[in-house]
């Protein structure tokens, strides 16, 4: 790669925990450190952080990833570019901006408490769940920040009387985290970038500013809001108090965006991430393309002020790696993560078993949050192993049923074509380290799967945006990746069609199973 040198850093915030990662020129990773924060479950459905812990994640992972680049001889002190960020979005934060103390904990993207006010705004909404469609390219969903915003607003009294009082402002974790970094109450930055404000609800996609018919209708005050910028440009630099004071912010993209430019899609090309949920998108160019199939209308990146903006659909699963840590937290089945492997192997089938993990409803393409988790075919031959085969198998499954959408949708645009005329999934994400997991999704798929060196891209595209914006890499560094792919692993598939045509025709008749459960009671 060209360009002077130096290092970029790069802030990870996901769902469950937080890194800072600094790579070279060569967009290696040579020092990083990771905290884990705690998941608070109030009541059935309901997922939240605190903004506070999360901010302190932040500053130790920080100061950590400097101390260990340091100890390995790295001048990072003086050779620090800027930092660009990433992070878990839809998740959603109501602060004061004169105390600089949130209001309520921070309600996450996974939460389900919303969907009476859904039910709701369905009724009233002469467009229905797809009301606010054309504007946004999001159905009425309790995934995203706009009804997250409206409880809080309708239930928390702080927020009320702190709107009341003008001292209230939103935001999703990057604004949360930007605002601080920058000064805080002494001044901060209140922004977010097009990608965390697409999936708002509030964000028009052509105009790329909130829309002012749709915060109109639900009632949200404009001034609460943060300013959209591009992923890439310089957007401020970091306060004392901090670890890394005078530091340029030069980069910010919602996490599945980040993971796009990672991996260096282009128009046409797709990838899925593997992390608490499972995303997949495809790059569309710059023309956003609508969903016939229950698919979202969404945000590649926008690398800069000026530049063009890319497209992309999106399918969007709640449930992947988090079902692993429920076989682990909740039932006691595995006692890490990583033992799910060995466990699903010994067993060459799940032996007619078929797991949804429908915790909280099911996303794309079902969208349906009435529906609940279940666990079909179990017999008294059923054991822990084929348990665990049918938990990565359903991960699996998932996605599939998200690519099918998007080839209904996007025709012969989903194809990435390899010089051989196939389709080919890239992939990212701590669970495609699991070698079974990825052979499954090539079986099930009937297409390759390509997972590169470096699995963790939502970090590595956070430090390409910051990167790109003061100069330290060039776009032509980035999508010019034919040294990259070299060293990728290929699974290909090895399962007859038949067979996978039987296991997706019960895999459906599961799916089907968990409708219509959200109001089982004891």
């Amino acid at each position: 790669m060209a360009g002077e040198k130096g290092f970029i850093g790069s802030i990870d915030q996901g769902t469950t925990s937080t890194r800072f990662i600094i790579y070279d020129h060569d967009a290696r990773a040579v020092a990083s450190h990771q905290v884990e924060f705690t998941q608070f479950y109030p009541e059935a459905g309901w997922v939240e952080h605190d903004p506070m812990e999360i901010l302190e994640s932040v500053k130790v992972c920080i100061a950590k990833a400097l101390d260990k680049a340091t100890a390995d001889g790295h001048n990072v002190d003086g050779g620090l570019k800027a930092i660009g960020l990433t992070d878990q979005r839809e998740t959603t934060i109501v602060w004061s901006k004169s105390t600089g103390l949130p209001l309520h904990k921070a309600i996450v993207w996974m939460d389900a408490r919303t969907s009476s006010i859904c039910r709701r705004l369905e009724k009233e909404l002469s467009g229905g769940r797809s009301h606010f469609v054309e504007s946004c390219g999001l159905p009425i969903s309790t995934y995203f920040s706009a009804m997250k915003l409206l409880w809080l607003m309708e239930n928390v009294d702080a927020v009320k009387d702190a709107i009341k009082k003008g001292d209230a402002i939103f935001g999703t974790i990057d604004t949360w985290l930007i605002w601080n970094m920058t000064g805080g109450i002494n001044g901060g930055l209140h922004v977010t970038d097009v990608t965390n404000a697409s999936r708002t609800m509030l964000m028009n996609l052509k105009t790329l500013s909130w829309d002012e018919e749709t915060i109109k209708t639900l009632g949200i005050p404009a001034e609460i809001l943060p300013k959209i910028v591009s992923n890439s440009e310089v957007i401020g630099e970091i306060c004392k108090g901090w670890p890394i004071p005078g530091i340029k912010i030069a980069g910010c993209l919602g996490d599945q965006h980040a993971a796009m430019l990672g991996q260096a899609c282009k128009k046409g090309e797709a990838k899925s991430t593997y992390g608490t949920g499972a995303f997949i998108l495809l790059n569309t160019g710059e023309v956003p393309i609508k969903s016939g199939h229950g698919l979202l209308t969404t945000l590649s990146y926008k690398l800069g002020p000026q530049a063009k903006t890319n497209y992309a659909l999106e399918g969007s699963i709640a449930i992947a790696g988090a079902a692993v840590q429920w076989l682990r937290d909740s039932l006691g089945i595995i006692k890490s993560a990583s033992e799910i492997e060995e466990l699903a192997a010994m067993v060459e089938s799940t032996g007619g078993v078929y797991f949804v993990p429908a915790f909280n409803g099911l996303f794309a393409p079902w969208w349906r949050e009435d529906a609940r988790g279940v666990c079909i075919g179990i017999t008294r031959f059923t054991n822990k192993s084929h348990i665990a085969r049918a938990v990565l198998e359903s991960m699996c499954f998932q996605v599939k049923d998200v690519l099918d959408s998007m080839n209904k949708d996007a025709g012969e645009k989903g194809s990435l074509d390899n010089g051989q005329g196939e389709f080919l999934l890239r992939v990212d994400g701590g669970a495609t380290a699991n070698n079974l997991l990825m052979q499954i999704q090539a079986d099930l798929m009937g297409t390759p799967v390509v997972r590169p060196v470096d699995i963790e891209t939502t970090a590595l595209g956070a430090a390409y945006a910051a990167g790109l914006a003061v100069g330290f890499w060039k776009e032509e560094d980035i999508f010019e990746s034919g040294e990259k792919s070299k060293n990728s692993k290929v699974f290909r598939p090895t399962m007859e069609e038949e067979t996978r045509k039987k296991k997706v025709e019960s895999w459906c008749k599961a799916v089907e199973r968990t409708f219509d459960l959200a109001d089982l009671s004891i």
